[in-house]
């Protein structure tokens, strides 16, 4: 699927800052036109957005957004309609590893249901909301994308270090859910690719606690990891969907 073609609509989820952000900053620098709609939980966590919005008034439109609310997601869907009937690229950006006293399981000591719930809700159950109210936004014959941010260590095969339960396995259940979404878009909106995709360690909020032990060279920026998985984006066919892509193109295991 290209980006490149003219007369886009794009939706961002999570683009307040990291991931999301970068790739509302890359997009909207693109020489195109685009129609960027993006998503963001809080307005005084997300004031980087509002300068763009100011900038590019034209062509960005921000939307408040909680994904752990599936009303909130309906509520999207039907602003959407208001104003567009076809998505081209979706990318959910959002994740949480760490915070509001969560931390990555060391062993299963540190198991904590509520936490465990939170991982499972943002990380896993927010994309098929998502994929179930935008969906007719699909069924157009245009190609198109709906991308979500996953983590290699999601993979069950590629697990040999152990620990991190709640987000290794709220990965796990993102990733079969896309690949499940995939086999029900082919049928109902057979344009569109379903991916997931692994954005390497990126210098953002999320891996700060843990850069450490990050070799230099595979600490990625935002706007390298950015840059790489929008190529994967411009280069995806139909025969793609359903896959795990890692930054540098290659296919991961489930």
């Amino acid at each position: 699927m290209n980006t490149k073609n003219t007369s886009q609509n794009i939706l961002i989820i999570g683009a307040s800052r990291g991931i999301g952000l970068g790739f509302v900053k890359m997009l909207l620098e693109r020489q195109e036109t685009v129609n960027i709609y993006a998503t963001y939980r809080k307005k005084e966590t997300a004031q980087d957005l509002f300068k763009l919005q100011i900038k590019y008034s034209s062509c960005l439109n921000l939307l408040q957004l909680d994904i752990t609310q599936e009303e909130q997601i309906c509520t999207l869907a039907k602003q959407l309609k208001q104003e567009i009937s076809e998505l081209h690229l979706v990318v959910n950006c959002v994740g949480i590893l760490h915070g509001n006293n969560i931390n990555p399981e060391k062993s299963l000591r540190h198991i904590n249901t509520e936490n465990l719930l939170t991982y499972f809700q943002v990380n896993s159950i927010a994309s098929v909301l998502l994929a179930k109210h935008l969906l007719p936004f699909f069924r157009h014959s245009h190609n198109s994308v709906f991308a979500t941010i996953s983590a290699k260590v999601g993979s069950i095969e590629d697990n040999y270090l152990g620990g991190w339960y709640g987000y290794r396995a709220s990965k796990a259940a993102l990733n079969m859910f896309l690949k499940t979404i995939s086999i029900e878009y082919k049928r109902t909106c057979p344009h569109t690719i379903v991916v997931a995709l692994h954005p390497g360690t990126t210098d953002t909020n999320l891996s700060k606690p843990f850069q450490k032990n990050v070799p230099p060279e595979k600490l990625f920026s935002v706007e390298r990891t950015v840059k790489q998985l929008l190529t994967i984006i411009d280069n995806l066919t139909e025969n793609d969907t359903g896959q795990f892509f890692s930054w540098d193109g290659s296919c991961l295991p489930w």
